[in-house]
């Protein structure tokens, strides 16, 4: 049988932010029906090296039928060898039949549509008047993140980029932002001006979306920093003992989660379960379950909202048919006989 394989450059070509964000709804919205499947994480460190490999996958039915996984790995001592930090490979199966749909880079697809989660966050619980977006953490997630929030939230002007290990790190992506957004997803907004910051507590006290995606193991951002009103997208803690902002904020806030299990284990509330600060009872709801209407996002304008994104195999599958269409379109990817 005949099967397309796309590498990360046809990705880049085809792939548009906006149609990733639609497909990651759809499937918010289909898991809310109870129409997708998460099968258990599976994840391997690799001490010597800092490192983590892991394997995610599942299925999204009802009107997408699809399955899948994929295996990614982090290896950030590469960087000294000159190879890649973070590689995997992604496998797409049609759920009608069982036929393997497609084989691709799973770095980028996960990029794309990990940015498109967290500015749907943004977009369900923020305050649709929010104009100043904090972004906790200036690795290469974060302009996908930055990328899928102007797209979802017009009014933003303002974006205050941190780095709480690399100073020159924020200030270098701060200066890049602008034409980096331009150039490779199409959001050409001269509008919005972009600061590296060090003083995190000012800045978070101005804004009025937070946005976390660091490796962190420790808080970062403290409670008192954080004015009402604001939403928290937490998208980096999603291991074991991951953790970025203060678990004195899951007392005071609504809290959401991409799935609750997976959240609850692996997620920003993982800690603050497990130290009493919060119960996975008090969890709100899905952020299907908002979208469909199921559950209550924000109440009022004071409001404190965490949405706890811990990233689902089923987002890369809707992402990747939405490839495969796409390079159909355009003539490009390799098929190959399998």
């Amino acid at each position: 049988m005949d099967i397309k394989v796309l590498g990360r450059k046809e990705l880049e070509k085809v792939l548009e932010m906006s149609a990733v964000i639609d497909g990651v709804k759809s499937v918010y919205k289909q898991k809310s029906c109870g129409n997708t499947i998460a099968w258990p994480l599976v994840e391997h460190h690799f001490h010597e090296k800092s490192a983590v490999s892991d394997i995610r996958s599942g299925g999204v039915f009802g009107d997408i039928n699809l399955h899948g996984l994929k295996m990614l790995n982090s290896f950030p001592l590469n960087v000294k060898e000159g190879l890649p930090t973070f590689t995997g490979i992604l496998m797409l199966f049609d759920s009608t039949n069982g036929i393997p749909l497609g084989v691709m880079d799973a770095s980028y697809i996960t990029c794309m549509r990990t940015g498109a989660a967290g500015a749907i966050g943004v977009q369900t619980l923020a305050r649709p008047d929010s104009e100043v977006l904090f972004m906790l953490g200036a690795g290469k997630q974060s302009i996908f993140q930055i990328a899928a929030t102007l797209i979802c939230m017009p009014k933003i002007r303002k974006v205050y980029i941190a780095d709480a290990l690399n100073l020159e790190n924020a200030k270098k992506f701060a200066l890049a932002c602008y034409e980096k957004l331009r150039d490779d997803f199409g959001v050409d907004r001269p509008d919005v001006e972009f600061t590296s910051v060090t003083d995190m507590a000012t800045a978070i006290g101005e804004s009025d979306v937070v946005i976390t995606i660091t490796p962190s193991r420790s808080p970062v951002i403290k409670k008192e920093w954080v004015k009402p009103g604001t939403h928290l997208s937490c998208i980096g803690a999603d291991m074991i003992g991951k953790e970025e902002i203060d678990p004195e904020l899951f007392r005071c806030a609504r809290v959401y989660a991409d799935d609750v299990n997976q959240c609850s284990n692996v997620g920003e509330m993982e800690i603050p379960i497990k130290t009493g600060f919060f119960r996975k009872e008090d969890v709100v709801g899905e952020i299907g379950e908002v979208l469909t209407g199921v559950v209550e996002g924000r109440k009022n304008s004071e409001d404190i909202t965490i949405f706890d994104a811990t990233g689902l195999a089923i987002l890369d599958l809707v992402t990747a048919k939405k490839s495969i269409q796409l390079a159909e379109e355009k003539g490009l990817g390799t098929i190959v006989e399998i």
